[in-house]
């Protein structure tokens, strides 16, 4: 076969692979012999599924080929010998040794009759050879490891275990530039070239005359330029491709660990015993180990679209939460479009917090991420809100229980009682945080919010000082683990602090340790003072390597925020510093950065952050690199006053920097974003940690609490660390580009503080769109994710769509008052109509929600469920036909193949778009579903129903969690049917709840109240409700026509805007009203109204103002903090005001 055609092969392997003919695409790895799939041939070995394995190495090798081919085929026979045996199936073991075994007798006939005489024995393990015999899983896995030597060794494998490093969805590109070129070829090339087969060559005739959609806005067609000019592939060619996979890196340290030591790899005899493996073959493969987690470029990765075949979904609407804008070549690491590195660098100095002590080790909190946990040399341990330059807590050393310490402890604390605190750190949910001591022992305290901490374990873990901590989860349970001078490791359970593991095999004390996990294997890395790092499993086997780290003395692992990319910086006695990057899969120093002072004055620390930026303390001095690059990227000295080799610690966004400094201080550098993040904070006082004793703490204020998980962390980490909100209307948005608010002047309260109230046109900025007279009463409306639009579902089962053009008066192209946008619709001039029953469609519960690129609109109106293409508007499918009817949608945030589906039935189900399935449903509600909400943070869907009910479900296994009714002031009584809307804050950790009778805003793990507004009993009931998109304000509607800005942070009335500043004079609020609010996803002081009349109105503050009124004075009505159980009917100046 010519390598053309070989090529080719590839570029359909990897097409089967991205459309998910998974069978077909192992059948043709095999019958063409090109690529051996290392993790294919793993799974079915530990699967047992022995005839599939032996078939697919068919393909590659027969038994007799050479002696490594031999020793493979013996391997596999002999487990599957062996298994029938261990589950006393003589017949079936006879079979075995007839058929499978017998061929190797010509080649060792004694070895063969030792085989058979397995056959007398009760238990197999009676043979010596044969003692240490797990169970089946353990062999299985002990085998693989040699198994995957042997092909890594045998020449016929050579150059089949590695797939060509391609473009994603190459094969699609290729007939996309195809198709353009015969397009070019075109006598009478027609502007809007309609390509409908492959399978003859394309030529511009229409016979019937009928007029294609322009391919400018065909997810289908190629965006084909003017006549003469070769045409570039646009984003929109006939196939799209998918972003490709940022891949794993091998993890060749740890993949599929053995769990008894094993020989090196040979050729040599075949033999009864387990295979083993020396440390030499660990540390010198014979060639390069293949990576467990690398097939091909396929879409069944975080990072990519995954097919959707079933129902034919292109893959755009596939797309995850937060895709990374750039596109990933193969296997690069490159960011360089992502970032202008500077700026993305936390370099301002904007706080200084006086610690008192000298700190030792800082971390911040993982959600709520201006916590800062601070440990000192004198064992003090402070919890400080940087944006509000507030401690919350000040724990000085001591031990809780003295009688239950170790005699050892007891003596040297008599004799010295000076404790430093050599490591903090929070669990992953920040739920606890570890606190590990010069002395013996580790404190984990319980966080419970505000300045609220409790002791929660103290144990005695080692004999001396206790030099790191670490939280972790193997086996799904949270574990702490521990290293300290005694050369120990040790792993306990954080509910109980039971001790799970003790690891020994350092010979010196353990410095440091590392948890991770690849794939699912769990490990740990530590590192001792001889500069020994050593990885370990969670059993009792021993460690699994033994490598060198550059300076042999104090040295700590990082991995890079995603995981991928392993770290280590170490100073050795003579103060030489070093920052590795480690190839894992060789165990192996990939890069070593440059830039250190040629003798550090103490030991440096480091951090990484970004999945791309590196920061070390040294110096006087933060020197920064970028992950990519040895040199030096800058460096800086905070503004002066930091120590030899400053404490470092990144924040989880990379927003904020704390630094050390020489003054028993603590200095907070931050990044454009986390100059916004924190001047939140300046002007709200942090009520959760001033509440009385009686009244129950709230997890943080509203207000601010993990305000930091919506900053922009740099398009490179988006992936992983971008916030979404899921919107009332089924969206879940991400804010990477919402605009930050300007930070409002404190009032002064010598000022009279005046509610804004609006009645004349000229006092806001508004916009009726162009009115289309088809449409009736708007249903559901939301701004499309880049902001230069906005659709509508009007109740007739109708959609419309507003764009905003580009123009002088309008720049940026994003929707505004300011411009008039177009009625969009497609050349073809369909629409997009929702199936419907055959019941009248105005008593249907519409429902839609939009893909994060715009792309697609999944929507229903009592019928079936529609997927849209948002460019052509054409129908890509339907489903779920009722009944149920589906009456609200809503995208998992982790993946776009998983839709919550709300029912008119009370059901809620968890449905599959790539398999056509429906995995789980979910019942707890007695009414129609009106609302669902996930959160990422937590873990969590929060539904709403008509029954006025909250539900807490687990996005892990759907099981509920918790339940709650609204409390219904009382004198007001909802309709039958009232709508309950919920929509997750951006701390995603509270949401709002908007009732007919009510705004409140819950704190999720507890399902509590913590803030309530309730209009006056004669005030007309709320319509809709939204957070706006930086969760400052919220937005709120009325039957009146009335519409509400509050302050998010307190439910205050700030600002209303009456019917007479957007109602045309001969139009009566009593027959028009808003149905529907939305806010802009980046513009925090725009929304939009959908009326009952079919109008559509855009609202902006005046360019004077650039907001919606000032907010009230926190005593001017209710604390910012509310009781779990709110008194029912708002402060008195909120019931006077509506």
């Amino acid at each position: 076969m010519s390598s053309l055609s070989r090529e080719l092969v590839f570029l359909i392997l990897q097409f089967l692979d991205e459309e998910k003919f998974k069978e077909t695409v192992h059948k043709l790895e095999q019958e063409s012999g090109f690529f051996f799939n290392m993790k294919y041939f793993e799974d079915e070995v530990h699967n047992g599924n022995w005839d599939d394995v032996e078939k697919y190495l068919s393909g590659f090798t027969k038994v007799d080929d050479n002696r490594y081919s031999m020793k493979i085929f013996f391997e596999i026979r002999k487990q599957k010998y062996l298994e029938a045996l261990d589950k006393h199936d003589r017949a079936k073991a006879v079979e075995i040794l007839v058929k499978d075994l017998k061929v190797f007798s010509t080649f060792n006939e004694e070895l063969f009759k030792e085989i058979t005489q397995l056959l007398t024995l009760e238990n197999f393990r009676e043979n010596e050879q044969l003692s240490k015999y797990g169970d089946t899983k353990s062999a299985r896995s002990i085998m693989l490891v040699e198994l995957k030597k042997l092909i890594e060794a045998n020449p016929l494998f050579r150059d089949k275990l590695q797939f060509p490093n391609l473009k994603n969805s190459r094969l699609r590109t290729l007939i996309n530039q195809s198709l353009n070129w015969q397009h070019q070829l075109c006598k009478n090339p027609r502007p809007n070239p309609d390509i409908k087969t492959l399978f003859v060559d394309h030529t511009c005739g229409q016979p019937n005359g009928a007029r294609a959609p322009s391919p400018a806005n065909n997810p289908l067609l190629g965006s084909l330029p003017k006549a003469g000019v070769f045409p570039p592939l646009g984003a929109h060619g006939p196939f799209q491709p998918t972003p490709a996979p940022v891949p794993t890196p091998l993890a060749g340290w740890m993949s599929n660990p053995p769990t008894v030591t094993h020989p090196a790899v040979s050729g040599g005899a075949i033999g009864l015993g387990s295979p083993s493996i020396p440390a030499a073959a660990l540390k010198h493969p014979r060639t390069p180990p293949t990576n467990p987690s690398v097939d091909y470029p396929s879409g069944d990765s975080d990072h990519l679209s995954k097919r959707t075949r079933p129902i034919g979904i292109s893959d755009e609407i596939n797309l995850p939460v937060n895709v990374l804008p750039v596109s990933f070549t193969g296997h690069s690491h490159s960011h360089s479009q992502a970032f202008s590195a500077p700026e993305d660098l936390p370099k301002t100095v904007t706080r200084t917090l006086n610690q008192g002590s000298s700190p030792m080790s800082m971390d911040f909190h993982p959600v709520q991420q201006t916590l800062l946990l601070v440990g000192t040399n004198v064992g003090d341990i402070g919890l400080w809100e940087v944006g509000s330059r507030e401690r919350l807590v000040l724990r000085n050393f001591k031990v809780w229980d003295l009688g239950a310490c170790s005699m050892p402890l007891q003596a040297a604390l008599v004799k010295d009682p000076g404790v430093s605190v050599n490591r903090v750190i929070w669990s992953p949910d920040g739920s606890l945080f570890g606190v590990a001591y010069s002395r013996h022992i580790v404190q984990i305290y319980s966080y419970h919010g505000g300045d609220e901490v409790r002791q929660h374990l103290e144990i005695d873990a080692h004999v001396g000082g206790v030099n790191d901590i670490a939280f972790s989860h193997p086996n799904k349970q949270l574990c702490v683990i521990t290293c300290g001078d005694d050369k120990t490791i040790k792993v306990w359970d954080a509910t109980n602090g039971a001790k799970q593991y003790i690891f020994e095999g350092h010979e010196a004390p353990v410095y440091s340790v590392c948890p991770h996990h690849k794939e699912n294997i769990q490990f740990i890395f530590s590192t001792a003072l001889d500069g020994k790092i050593k990885a370990w499993l969670y059993d009792n086997l021993g460690s699994r390597v033994d490598y060198e780290a550059p300076g042999r003395w104090c040295t700590t692992m990082a991995y890079s925020a995603d995981g991928t990319r392993l770290f280590s910086c170490g100073t050795s006695k003579d103060g030489e510093s070093f920052i590795v990057e480690w190839n894992e899969s060789e165990g192996a120093v990939k890069r070593t950065y440059q830039g250190f002072r040629k003798r550090s004055l103490g030991v440096v620390q480091f951090d990484t952050t970004k999945n791309r930026f590196l920061a070390a303390g040294d110096d006087f001095s933060i020197k920064f690199w970028d992950m990519d690059n040895v040199q030096l990227l800058t460096s800086i000295d905070a503004d002066g006053g930091l120590p030899a080799s400053p404490r470092i610690r990144f924040n989880k966004d990379g927003c904020l920097l704390a630094v050390s400094t020489n003054d028993n201080g603590i200095k907070i550098l931050a990044t454009s974003d986390g100059i916004r993040l924190l001047r939140t904070f300046e002007n709200l006082s942090y009520d959760a940690s001033r509440t009385s004793e009686n009244s129950k703490p709230t997890i943080s204020p509203i207000s601010a609490a993990a305000a930091a998980a919506a900053t922009s962390a740099g398009l490179a980490d988006r992936a992983a660390s971008m916030v979404s909100i899921p919107g009332m209307n089924g969206d879940v948005r991400s804010l990477a580009d919402v605009k930050p608010r300007i930070t409002e002047e404190s009032n002064d309260k010598s000022k009279v503080w005046k509610l804004t109230e609006l009645s004349e046109p000229n006092q806001c900025r508004s916009l009726r769109l162009p009115e289309n007279l088809r449409a009736t009463k708007i249903s559901r409306l939301i701004f499309t994710n880049s902001g230069n639009a906005i659709l509508a579902l009007a109740s007739n089962a109708i959609h419309l769509l507003w764009k905003w053009q580009r123009t002088e008066r309008n720049s940026s192209g994003k929707a505004t008052a300011s411009v008039a946008p177009q009625l969009w619709q497609p050349p073809s001039g369909i629409m997009m109509t929702n199936d419907v029953t055959d019941s009248n469609p105005e008593e249907a519960v519409p429902c839609f929600a939009l893909s994060k690129n715009d792309s697609y609109v999944m929507s229903a109106s009592g019928g079936k469920i529609s997927l849209f293409n948002m460019m052509t508007f054409k129908t890509m499918a339907t489903f779920m036909p009722p009944p149920p009817a589906a009456t609200f949608l809503a995208f998992h945030p982790q993946d776009n193949n998983i839709i919550a589906i709300g029912m008119d039935d009370s059901s809620i189900q968890i449905y599959n778009v790539r398999v056509d399935e429906v995995k789980s449903k979910l019942k707890g509600h007695s009414k129609r579903i009106t609302g669902l909400a996930f959160s990422h943070a937590l873990n969590v869907l929060v539904s709403s129903g008509a029954d006025s009910q909250l539900c807490v479900w687990s996005s892990d296994g759907w099981e509920k969690q918790k339940n709650r009714f609204l409390q219904i002031p009382t004198g007001r009584t909802p309709t039958a049917q009232s709508d309950t809307r919920v929509q997750f804050h951006q701390d995603q950790i509270h949401f709002l709840v908007v009732h007919e009778t009510q705004l409140a805003i819950f704190e999720t793990t507890k399902l509590e109240c913590v803030k309530q507004w309730v209009p006056r009993e004669s005030s007309a009931p709320i319509t809709h409700a939204t957070f706006s998109c930086d969760s400052q304000l919220v937005y709120a509607c009325f039957l009146d026509a009335t519409v509400c800005v509050f302050s998010a942070a307190n439910l205050k009335l700030r600002c209303r805007i009456n019917p007479s500043a957007y109602l045309p004079a001969g139009v009566s609020s009593s027959n028009v009203h808003p149905l529907v609010i939305a806010a802009h996803p980046q513009e925090p002081n725009e929304f939009a109204l959908g009326l009952s009349d079919g109008g559509v109105h855009v609202f902006e503050p005046l360019e004077s103002e650039g907001k919606w009124g000032v907010p009230p004075p926190v005593d001017n009505g209710s604390t910012s903090s509310m009781p779990a159980t709110p008194p029912v009917g708002g402060s008195g100046s909120d019931q006077a005001q509506r």
